[in-house]
């Protein structure tokens, strides 16, 4: 197996600055000075500037003329825009993949769901959530509309963070480990019919939760 490139150093200051953006470290609409930033890493703002402008065509950071950079701001509207992509893009996304889904597939889609049950952490739970889902879309072997998709699951992380603290209270407060273990059914059953439905089913469920209980 060929091995990972190794990361820049501006993508490793990227990779440690969207945590904290998505766990709510960096707050809603802060301000991310460059110079403060450079001190912190032991870098200059050269690595800084390229992790921010990086977040930035992620949409989580903001630059401002004249300003600077500042976390991007959390709204109800942008929410709702995230999941009527993604009830797009998913559905077909996993039309595309059902009939190529392998037996490896279903088995690291199994033991995500195992780790998900066990996990305590709302932020690692959010990275199982997404990687339940990419298992299954990688099977479709289009990069291009993976790595979309993914972009829109790094901004539900960062609600799931900002409004449900507890990765329990998201199943208490719907049905999600229910709704994933119908999903993988279908899946086994490669039935992408019922598994587009379910899907859908989970998207809206998901939605519902989030904007329930936001506090935007």
């Amino acid at each position: 197996m060929e091995a990972e490139p190794l990361k820049t150093t501006a993508e490793n200051i990227a990779d440690a600055l969207r945590e904290e953006i998505l766990r709510g470290r960096l707050k809603s609409e802060q301000g991310l000075r460059q110079s403060k930033l450079a001190n912190r890493f032991g870098v200059s703002t050269i690595p800084v500037r390229e992790a921010l402008v990086h977040l930035n065509t992620e949409g989580l950071v903001d630059f401002h003329p004249n300003r600077g950079a500042f976390v991007a701001p959390l709204s109800t509207a942008e929410l709702r825009e995230i999941y009527a992509l993604r009830g797009v893009l998913e559905p077909y996304a996993l039309t595309q993949a059902m009939s190529r889904l392998s037996d490896e597939h279903i088995e690291r889609c199994e033991q995500v769901l195992k780790a998900m049950d066990a996990e305590q952490d709302n932020y690692r739970w959010s990275v199982l959530n997404w990687e339940f889902h990419a298992t299954q879309y990688s099977a479709a072997e289009m990069p291009r509309l993976s790595r979309m998709i993914r972009d829109l699951h790094i901004h539900v992380i960062r609600y799931i963070m900002h409004n449900i603290p507890d990765p329990h209270e998201i199943e208490m407060r719907s049905n999600h480990r229910a709704e994933h273990h119908a999903i993988l059914d279908a899946c086994r059953g490669r039935d992408a019919e019922i598994g587009v439905i379910l899907l859908q089913r989970h998207l809206n469920t998901s939605l519902e939760v989030l904007t329930r209980f936001a506090a935007i």
